[in-house]
């Protein structure tokens, strides 16, 4: 009877210990996200991410300004550590085989591998999937493949607007690897400037406003900060996937 009194209570103890390490954890695993601002919500974009910058005068295109905002989305944490292990294991060996490239056909990226994808074993189908679901309309038809676009370290995305004729309103990438800034400026009046925030492991959404009328970059890492402080990037992975182009209209 001692034997097993003293056993229960052993078992309590363990429990009551791990029940508070526990609970400890989840605590500060909320601090965390107080204090950056970011919730770990995989369907929600996150308006923390993304700021006006100053250039902005708050009475300026004050209905360009909400519209924006709503047309480009970040969703911080919406792959876990394993899901992106598990894509990056897909592209690295086609990769690695691959130089780094430092022109483009329109000039517009520097410092880059690129590789289009069709087929992903079926873990990294799911999650590709679930990029469909959350960034794209329910009927929307999207290009068969997925584009890969490995950035290197000191590499960088100069401000440009994708193609209309390879790509349709909307554009979903995830950011793998390493974080970075994404600014955008309005094509007309570049002063019209946000940035955002791109997390590693988030996904980006830009449609409509975002897409069409203003232009996007990814910062060097030298010039990338977020609200006064550096963002330190390296290597940088993005798998992106985009609605097919609007067909062209009849003569």
């Amino acid at each position: 009877m001692r034997i097993l009194t003293f056993s229960v209570l052993k078992n309590c103890k363990i429990k009551t210990s791990l029940f508070k390490s526990l609970s400890v954890q989840v605590q500060a695993n909320n601090e965390i996200e107080k204090l950056s601002g970011i919730r770990t919500n995989k369907t929600n974009a996150d308006p923390n991410l993304v700021d006006i910058l100053p250039s902005w005068k708050e009475d300026e295109e004050v209905e360009l300004r909400s519209t924006v905002l709503q047309h480009m989305r970040v969703l911080p944490n919406f792959v876990t550590e394993e899901e992106e292990a598990a894509l990056l294991a897909e592209v690295e060996p086609q990769l690695k085989r691959m130089r780094y490239e430092f022109d483009h056909w329109d000039n517009a990226i520097e410092g880059f591998r690129e590789t289009e994808r069709s087929k992903w074993n079926e873990a990294n189908s799911g999650v590709l999937a679930r990029v469909r679901d959350v960034a794209f309309p329910p009927h929307a038809q999207l290009l068969p493949h997925a584009h890969v676009l490995d950035l290197a370290p000191a590499g960088h995305i100069r401000p440009h607007v994708d193609a209309v004729r390879f790509c349709g309103d909307t554009i979903a990438g995830l950011c793998l690897l390493s974080s970075a800034v994404m600014r955008l400026a309005h094509e007309q009046r570049p002063h019209l400037a946000l940035d955002a925030l791109l997390q590693r492991r988030c996904l980006y959404v830009m449609t409509g406003v975002a897409r069409y009328e203003f232009s996007h970059a990814v910062l060097r890492g030298a010039e990338g900060a977020w609200r006064g402080a550096a963002v330190r990037r390296g290597r940088r992975v993005a798998v992106i996937c985009r609605e097919r182009p609007r067909a062209a209209p009849a003569p």
